[in-house]
């Protein structure tokens, strides 16, 4: 992958894993001059400056649970946990796309992992071994069960996503839920057992009907929606032949290299395919494309 990092990553704040297990430090830290991630639910809000919109810890209601962040130069960062979680998909929240764009690199990969795990939180209020209530421990990275000592971790789901070559071309799918035009490379869930080289083989299999080989791996990103982690991976084609399941995708092709420059150039005033967003993992890994060819 080419230097410029994909979004959402470069999270600025120091987790401070050693500390945050400290009740007493983490009181002493909020008790200061400790910062409020404002959010609106889990949408995020733009201060003036442009960027993330902070407060004083001391402004979160008395009975919200606070997710320490981290350190930023530091200042505790802490946010509050929403009333309820949210589990739809990337693509409706549409009007928030313009919030991110505005954001700067560092603001969106804090806004990114705040939201992952303030999310989860509000998810997992109950114990998954007994049901009763959990509450949260070691800063919020952890929620405890009294009743039955069960530990709980926010949890991250792994996504392969590839980019699949056949002679010079890219194999690109679009889901029935996408705006129109948009083609983007295929993904998915890597299953319990199974190694990443082998969740890109059946995935591609399972979309496209096309056998893939040299599975190498390119880049990651975590993507908060609500909380995967893209792997993005490149592999070989031994033939064009595409079987096509429509319950996993609604179309998919191969675009020449020309196709793809154009596409990525003209965004959505492309004649040929609308590209993905500039937040999303695959647009980055199209760029990585066209770099090794020029």
């Amino acid at each position: 992958m080419s230097a410029a990092l994909p979004a959402f990553c470069g999270y600025p704040l120091d987790r401070a894993d050693h500390l945050r297990s400290d009740p007493a430090w983490l009181a002493e830290l909020r008790g200061g001059d400790a910062l409020l991630l404002v959010l609106d639910k889990l949408a995020p809000r733009l201060g003036e400056a442009g960027g993330l919109a902070w407060a004083a810890v001391a402004e979160a209601p008395a009975d919200a649970e606070l997710v320490f962040l981290g350190l930023l130069e530091g200042r505790g960062v802490f946010g509050a946990v929403p009333e309820g979680g949210e589990t739809a998909p990337a693509y409706t929240f549409r009007e928030m796309w313009g919030l991110l764009a505005a954001l700067p690199s560092p603001d969106l990969a804090l806004y990114g992992g705040a939201r992952s795990v303030l999310d989860w939180h509000a998810r997992h209020r109950f114990c998954a071994r007994c049901g009763q209530p959990t509450r949260l421990a070691k800063g919020g990275w952890q929620r405890d069960c009294p009743a039955c000592t069960a530990q709980h971790f926010p949890r991250t789901d792994p996504v392969a996503i590839m980019l699949v070559e056949h002679d010079g071309k890219l194999l690109l799918g679009r889901s029935a839920r996408y705006p129109p035009r948009s083609y983007s490379a295929l993904a998915g869930f890597i299953e319990p057992g199974e190694s990443i080289e082998e969740a890109v083989a059946r995935e591609v299999q399972e979309e496209a009907g096309v056998r893939v080989r040299d599975v190498r791996y390119i880049a990651s990103q975590p993507w908060p929606f609500p909380s995967q982690l893209m792997i993005g991976c490149h592999a070989l084609a031994d033939s064009p032949d595409l079987t096509i399941d429509p319950s996993e995708i609604e179309d998919a092709r191969w675009f020449a290299r020309a196709e793809v420059a154009e596409a990525m150039e003209k965004g959505p005033d492309s004649p040929t395919f609308v590209a993905p967003l500039r937040e999303a993992i695959a647009h980055s890994m199209l760029a990585w494309w066209l770099e090794q060819r020029i």
